[in-house]
């Protein structure tokens, strides 16, 4: 007997786990760009499934003297965590050079070595205190996930408060207070020398944090940005939305007018840069002397609705700097609502350059709202003549593909839908977006559209649009009544005035289309032509873009690759074509390909090197089959159902940041409360019974979750963000509840040796899998179909439980002894 499990050192070290893997997406945010970082911390997440196969093949010498290595393990954890970040920074990967320098996967491998040390060193820490305290499993495997749940919500917490340096540090500081912890559970006769130096080390790992910089990729436009001779950084807000840097350029003024007509004389007034990340760049516009200071921001596309039908009541989606105010107000609209996620953002505008800016956001005629553009929508119930959404996305990664696997609901056929029943009898949606050549993002936003405007009953759909573009950018126009005489008049003159092409409009000559900015062939104008035609579905499936609309269960508007086209880009590749990769879905698949091949190898290689005697290999309980089988699905279904109902909860709690920390807090807390109860409820029941059962309940309650969360922000529009969260932890409790068991469970039953190590290494290895493969799945069939298969899986782990062996009936018999005794502490 081992004595009491160290409860808290692992709930410890868990929580440090989930903070360093969502501290890391944020400084690779900030130093390349989001999914890039989702490449490289999804390998070294197989870290996990490594740490299960090294222990399963050395568990004896490992756990015989586990009171050395466990807290050595935490000890490295906590040490190698900003080690391996800062030595990354030393690695010249830049992933935009990722599919044409053959380099770049080198490196990439590299990074992958790197960030993999961390999470070896944590999992196999755990993977010894599963194996150890065996007779303890669900209690150990319970502090597990409760540690990981509360280390999630600590994160979002602290990312409001310190920059994530400063959470590199104190993921290092979770690690070696876990180390200090571990001495006193295991009763180290050491214990005081180990606290003492886990102080210090922490002590030098907080004094490394503030001197060592970050080194962002040179490419970002904030570096590039501070290329400028007499650039400086005023300030810089940290928060779970990202960080924000304002620049100031007093030699080389900014001048940031998106879009600006070729043909326009004026100038925008001196600016300073605000910067998202290094990239997502928007401009805070000096206060103007004078109302003629700001008629450049009629020579934008994004001034066509104000010339169409002059609105009275606008609503704007992105503060951002306030050039969309500015319009508004250069237009003298008198009622405007703006719409800002980042809640900083607004704080900056309205208290650090409210004097900069005259006073922005003052002033009877705006009001400010922080949210969710479809959320706001729902709760106020207005109607207005204008919605505009000018540029949300920036262009770098927009014109790169990097924004492929990014949930975006704000340009789906429901978010159309709710734009036009908010409107008035004369109201338009307005969206402007970056050009792109071969055309993409115009195409698929007039789809959207086109199936919008369908569903709504409109048996025209042409009669309600106008498409316009300039060098850099177009603006699609959708009106709730068709488009009448007067305003085609409108039009014409505006972009007569301004150099603009008309691509589309009811009523206007095809010569429009090409006639200043232009092109070898009028290929957006053919397209939207063409969508609008009898065979639009067929010009759909036959184009070398996946144009489909997007929907809120298929919410990826920004998908574009076809694999048909690949050959073909493949070979433009020396003459441009890599631009046209769309790099982020290939990015996925990259990783998948990676990912899946190294998974099977380290859930083989037990198989292959160790004996199939009993209590040495992981043949002794039976099939290894069977075993392999049930612990792979259940941790592919897992994380299956935790993403899928991520994507759910998005529209109701407003943003991927509260959607991410509420649900997977709560469904690891909840899924450890099961794994804990799962040892008294198996001293009842029997567990291949109490399996079953789990699974029955986990497949009524997600269907629950799946049905209900599509509806719940629609049904419930006045609730608070709090409400909100509340609710979703209530839906998500009984889910998770059952979904703690199957692994701790189906962990009694094997015997002992090296079968628990590889179970846990299975299970790892199908979590890394699980979100790649959620992803993938959803692209191409939406998230009710993930919903869907991850209960199948389910059901297949109902079906495999681990048969008993001798020894497993012994272990199962020892669990219900246990269990039956004083039971959870």
């Amino acid at each position: 007997m081992n004595g009491r499990p160290p409860f808290l050192s692992v709930a410890l070290l868990s929580a440090a786990l989930l903070a360093y893997e969502i501290c890391l997406m944020h400084l690779f945010a900030v130093i390349h760009f989001h999914h890039f970082a989702y490449m490289v911390i999804s390998l070294a997440l197989l870290g996990y499934g490594a740490s299960g196969s090294a222990l399963a093949l050395g568990q004896g010498w490992l756990c015989r003297r586990h009171r050395l290595f466990y807290p050595l393990l935490l000890a490295l954890f906590a040490l190698t965590a900003p080690l391996c970040f800062w030595l990354g920074q030393e690695v010249p990967f830049n992933g935009l050079e990722l599919f044409w320098d053959w380099r770049q996967g080198l490196y990439l491998a590299a990074l992958f070595l790197l960030f993999m040390v961390p999470f070896f060193c944590g999992a196999l820490a755990i993977a010894i205190a599963l194996t150890v305290y065996r007779h303890e499993v669900g209690r150990v495997y319970g502090w597990d996930l409760l540690g990981a749940g509360a280390g999630c919500l600590a994160v979002l917490a602290l990312l409001w408060r310190v920059a994530p340096t400063s959470l590199l540090t104190a993921v290092a500081g979770l690690g070696l207070g876990a180390t200090a912890l571990s001495a006193f559970e295991l009763g180290l006769r050491q214990r005081r020398l180990v606290a003492c130096s886990a102080l210090l080390a922490v002590s030098l790992v907080g004094v490394a944090g503030t001197i060592l910089p970050l080194r962002p990729s040179p490419y970002k436009p904030l570096q590039q940005a501070l290329q400028v001779a007499g650039t400086k950084v005023e300030k810089e807000l940290s928060s779970p939305f990202g960080v924000l840097t304002v620049v100031d350029s007093p030699l080389v003024p900014l001048r940031h007018a998106p879009g600006l007509s070729l043909a326009a004389r004026g100038e925008p007034p001196p600016q300073k840069a605000v910067f998202t990340n290094g990239d997502g760049l928007t401009a805070i516009t000096i206060a103007a002397a004078g109302r003629q200071q700001l008629a450049y921001l009629d020579q934008m596309t994004s001034a066509l609705p104000y010339h169409l039908r002059p609105p009275g009541k606008v609503l704007l989606l992105g503060l951002g700097g306030g050039q969309d105010v500015l319009q508004a107000r250069y237009h003298r609209i008198p009622a405007i609502t703006a719409v800002e996620l980042n809640p900083q953002m607004v704080a900056l505008l309205r208290d650090d350059y409210g004097a900069y800016s005259g006073g922005l956001l003052s002033g009877d005629d705006l009001s400010v709202h922080i949210g969710e553009l479809r959320d706001v929508l729902r709760q106020r119930g207005e109607r207005f003549d204008l919605i505009q959404l000018a540029l949300v996305d920036s262009f770098l990664p927009s014109a790169a593909g990097l924004y492929a696997l990014r949930e975006n609901y704000l340009y789906t056929v429901e978010a159309l839908g709710d734009y036009l029943h908010h409107l008035n009898p004369q109201g338009m949606v307005a969206i402007s977006r970056w050009l792109k050549n071969p055309p993409r993002d115009s195409l698929k936003l007039t789809a959207t559209a086109i199936a919008a405007l369908r569903q709504r009953g409109v048996e025209r759909p042409g009669e309600h649009l106008v498409l316009i573009r300039g060098w850099q950018t177009a603006t699609l126009v959708v009106t709730r009544e068709p488009l009448g005489e007067e305003a085609r008049g409108r039009l014409e003159e505006f972009c007569r005035q301004r150099l603009f092409d008309i691509v589309y409009a009811p009523g206007v000559e095809e010569g429009w289309a090409n006639r200043y900015n232009l092109l070898t062939e009028p290929t957006l104008a053919d397209g939207v032509r063409a969508l609008l035609g009898s065979d639009g579905g067929a010009f759909i499936a036959g184009y070398k873009f996946a144009i489909s609309p997007a929907s809120d269960d298929r919410p990826y508007f920004h998908h574009f690759f076809k694999w048909s086209s690949l050959a073909e880009i493949l070979r433009l590749r020396a003459t441009g074509g890599a631009a046209l990769m769309e790099s982020g879905y290939l990015i996925l698949v990259a990783v998948f390909a990676v990912a899946l091949p190294a998974a099977l190898l380290l859930i083989v290689a037990p198989l292959l090197l160790l004996p199939r005697e009993a209590g040495g290999g992981v043949a002794a309980a039976g099939s290894p089959l069977r075993s392999g089988v049930y612990f792979f699905a259940t941790g592919l279904a897992f994380m299956l159902i935790e993403i899928a109902t991520i994507q759910k909860a998005m529209p109701f709690l407003h943003h991927p940041v509260y959607a991410v920390s509420v649900v997977i807090a709560a469904f690891l807390i909840f899924a450890g409360i099961g794994s804990t109860l799962s040892a008294p409820l198996a001293a009842r029941v029997r567990p291949e019974v109490l399996v079953r059962l789990a699974v029955a309940m986990i497949a009524l309650c997600g269907s629950l979750v799946a049905i209900l969360g599509e509806e719940a922000a629609a049904l419930l529009p006045q609730l608070g963000l709090a409400a909100r969260a509340g609710l979703t932890v209530l839906a998500i409790a009984p889910l998770a509840l059952c979904m703690g068991m199957p692994f701790p469970l189906g962990l009694s039953r094997l015997p002992a040796g090296a079968a628990g190590p590889w179970a846990w290494g299975i299970n790892g290895c199908a979590s890394v899998l699980g979100s790649m493969t959620a992803t993938l799945v959803a692209i191409h069939y939406g998230f009710n179909v993930v919903f869907v298969l991850a209960l199948l899986l389910y059901v297949l782990v109902a079906a495999s439980f681990p048969v008993d062996g001798g020894d497993g009936r012994r272990q199962a018999a020892t669990l219900s002894d246990r269990a039956a005794g004083p039971g959870p502490g």
